[in-house]
């Protein structure tokens, strides 16, 4: 773990400091502090090591300096931000955790964000100016000059719900040859679902890399997912996207509204990290959700997107997040079920046709996790 140990403005010019013997009892203050603070950082990440994690725990098994780094980035994703610190001008909410927060920070959440764009007479979808943005933001700062209006040849609406973040890195860390080797773009195993690929470019490092996070995977990296989420969600531009996104708004109106220069998000002179380095290592340190106690039911044998497609987020914590569905539109697993159409048709159709009792396992086999 980093610690500071000398006291800002004081050299080591002022104080003697080279030996174990030294008199000079703040020294021996600051070394007394310092070491109990290392000792109890060290048991309390052992202690929770042990014990079952609960969600928004860290992951089991990083060192010091990986918990003072999910550390960091905890304290960041709870921070308020404010219109001095580059907030606004539109934004959907003033932390991260004012939309992760279901059942514990770093979770799911309710507030939807709201996308819309419109259909031509023969039904091809259009974005409605030629930026191609297609987010209204819910709110904006005093004196609202730069609230988005959604214009009314709108006709597509689409909401998204905060996807949980639990076991990020995990998924982070999944090379891309992995992913691609379990694509089924055409279905050849006829199990009813085409699963393919997300191929994009890394808006961080300017890579080809297979997607993941997002509710299209447009992003590979926790950094990247961060970044965006900042400056869509929030209005505080970064060094990976430097431009504010507010539809309608030209960037005369945007100077008046923020009068900030870009990128907001600078590096804090202390650690030399910005918050989206601080957003990347608490998502990617932050443990997945364990499993709940099994029972006899539990333990049966039950084994770059277009604009219908949508990745399916992973399944630790179903129990624990409501609602569901990209657009909140579910609010139980099994409503979730019944509400699958299309390629998912047919595993609906299966799950209607079981027995009640195998319907009863399923649904409790995904209250467990």
């Amino acid at each position: 773990m980093s610690l500071m140990t000398s006291t800002p403005g004081r050299g080591p010019s002022d104080r003697d400091t080279r030996g174990r013997g030294s008199s000079d009892p703040l020294l021996r203050e600051i070394l007394a502090i310092t070491t109990a603070v290392a000792l109890l950082a060290g048991s309390a990440i052992a202690w929770a090591q042990l014990r079952t994690p609960l969600p928004g725990d860290p992951l089991s098994g990083i060192t010091p300096v990986e918990f003072e780094e999910f550390r960091l980035g905890l304290d960041d994703f709870l921070e308020v931000e404010t219109a001095e610190e580059g907030l606004g001008p539109a934004f959907n909410g003033a932390s991260c955790a004012v939309c992760h927060n279901v059942p514990a920070v770093g979770g799911a959440g309710t507030i939807a964000a709201i996308r819309a764009g419109r259909r031509d007479a023969s039904g091809r979808f259009q974005t409605l100016d030629a930026t191609g943005e297609t987010l209204f933001h819910l709110f904006s700062i005093p004196a609202h000059g730069c609230q988005a209006i959604v214009p009314p040849e709108a006709n597509v609406f689409a909401r998204r719900v905060p996807i949980p973040l639990f076991g990020a890195g995990l998924v982070e860390a999944i090379p891309d040859d992995t992913i691609v080797a379990l694509e089924d773009p055409f279905d050849r195993d006829r199990d009813g679902v085409s699963g393919r690929a997300a191929r994009i470019e890394d808006a961080a490092t300017g890579e080809r890399r297979i997607g993941r996070f997002g509710w299209k995977s447009q992003h590979a990296t926790l950094l990247s997912f961060g970044a965006d989420a900042y400056r869509n969600e929030m209005g505080i531009t970064n060094d990976v996207f430097s431009a504010e996104a507010a539809y309608g708004v030209t960037a005369e109106r945007m100077r008046a509204c923020d009068p900030i220069g870009d990128p907001e998000d600078i590096a804090d002179p202390r650690t030399r990290r910005r918050g989206i380095d601080n957003f990347a290592s608490f998502m990617r340190f932050l443990g997945p959700v364990a499993r709940e106690g099994s029972s006899e039911q539990t333990r049966a044998g039950q084994g770059a997107a277009e604009a219908d497609e949508i990745r399916t987020p992973a399944l630790w914590g179903l129990r624990l997040r409501r609602p569901l569905l990209h657009d909140g539109s579910a609010a139980t697993a099994e409503d979730a079920i019944r509400r699958h159409g299309g390629e998912a048709e047919l595993a609906r159709r299966g799950f209607e046709q079981l027995s009640d009792a195998d319907r009863a396992a399923i649904l409790a086999f995904l209250r467990s996790i």
